[in-house]
Order: structure tokens, then sequence, then C-alpha cells
């Protein structure tokens, strides 16, 4: 079971509201975060459009129209939906759970056409690339969040030995890219710019319009990146254009 931990509720604009949990990266807190943005979409409130989870916060767009006929002269359309996702929260019966929780591997190619940053992080950090790459590898990362790009997955934490900052411009990123910024990694799913470290690439499409779950992953999955060659990277990219 999911604690929940303190909160503010605020409005965002006039039709919307957030929960909000801090401005902090803290797995307990994303956690929360994913529970409530599952639970109301398996039972959505009366009036809610969409919700839209974030490291620390939720996002809830509702239809201020069809909510102001169900507000009395004493309320506004941001208070019926606050006391509406109070009422929710505070439901004993329905504990908050996180479920539906995916884990995947993701091939990565971390050869030098692919991992462009690869050797300016050696040197910025003095660790040679073999042991970078060991490191990006052994660690399991939670999906904290999806934003940026469509299929765009922010992932933490990495290890504090291969933390770096972005770059001081964006440049032009390949499609698969993996990047590094500060405590976060994560993959670009088109070509773009983007000011991440990039130490390699992956073949796996993280966005595909065709399918019926577009985004390969969700807040709350995990992810394991492991060590492919340039050959196995092609025969995979080959099996799925």
């Amino acid at each position: 079971m999911v604690h929940l931990p303190a909160y503010k509720m605020v409005p965002l604009g006039d039709s919307a509201l957030i929960i909000d949990f801090g401005n902090i990266i803290s797995r307990p807190v994303n956690d929360a975060v994913v529970s409530i943005f599952k639970k109301i979409q398996q039972s959505p409130i009366e009036g809610m459009i969409e919700a839209v989870p974030a490291y620390s916060s939720l996002a809830v767009y509702y239809d201020v129209l069809s909510l102001r006929k169900k507000i009395t002269d004493e309320q506004t359309v941001f208070q019926l939906m606050k006391n509406k996702m109070i009422d929710l929260l505070q439901e004993e019966n329905e504990p908050l759970f996180i479920n539906e929780k995916k884990e995947i591997s993701i091939p990565v190619c971390y050869e030098k056409e692919f991992a462009t940053d690869l050797k300016w992080m050696s040197l910025q950090i003095n660790i040679p690339a073999d042991e970078i790459i060991q490191l990006h590898t052994s660690t399991t990362y939670h999906v904290f969040m999806l934003g940026f790009l469509p299929g765009f997955a922010y992932m933490g934490e990495v290890p504090d030995k291969i933390a770096v900052p972005r770059k001081p411009q964006p440049v032009q990123v390949a499609a698969g890219s993996v990047g590094i910024a500060g405590k976060q990694t994560g993959v670009y799913p088109f070509s773009s710019p983007g000011g991440w470290q990039i130490i390699g690439r992956t073949p796996v499409k993280f966005f595909d319009k065709e399918k019926k779950e577009p985004t390969l992953l969700k807040a709350g999955d995990s992810v394991q990146f492991y060590s492919i060659s340039k050959d196995e990277f092609e025969n995979i990219k080959s099996r799925h254009s």
C-alpha cells in the first residue's frame, strides 16, 4: 500500500488543479503520484478530462462548463473538483496501490559512434568509459514521469559517480539516443534538439503512433539497460523497422 504524503491542492488556471507534494525527486512521493493517477484512471471523477503525473505532482484537468451546472452560489468549480479529489483520496475502503507495474530491459549500444559524449564524460568525472557503461547498466531505474517529447521517460536515479550536468546549449540528437543529465537518464524517442550527455543509443522504439498504447513506458515502470554490439543493434533495428 502507498501511504499518502502531505500535499496541497491549488488551481492551475481556470480548468485544472494540481495536487502538489513539494518540489522534490522522491520515490515514495512519486509512488503516491502514480498511484493516485492510476486510481482516477480506473475510476474517473465526474467532470474530469485527463490527469497528468509529474515527479511530485499530479495535474487534473476538468470540464468547467459541465461542472458549473453542479455548483452552488457559495462554490467555485475549483472548490467542487477539489472536494471530489479529497473524497477520493480519503476513501478508506479503496487504499492507494501501485499496480500494473512493468519491468523492461532496454538494449543499448555504447560504441563510439552512438556515444557522442562518453569520452567527454570519462574525462570530466575521471572514470573509464567501460566503468561508466557498467554503472549505467547495473542500476534499475524508476520511470518518474513522461514529458518533453511523446514517450520521453524521465528515469532515475543514476549512480552518483556518473551524474553529470546537461550541456550549456542543446544540440541535435538522434532518435534512440540514451543520455544523462544530473541524476536522471532518458531516451530520446525522436531526433530533436537536446541537452543531455549522450552515452549510447537503443534500437527500441519508445513511441509508435500505430500502437494502441503508443508509449513504450509509463510512469511507475522499472527499466534496466543492457549493453549490445553494433551488429546486435542493427539486427534488432531491422526487426522492428
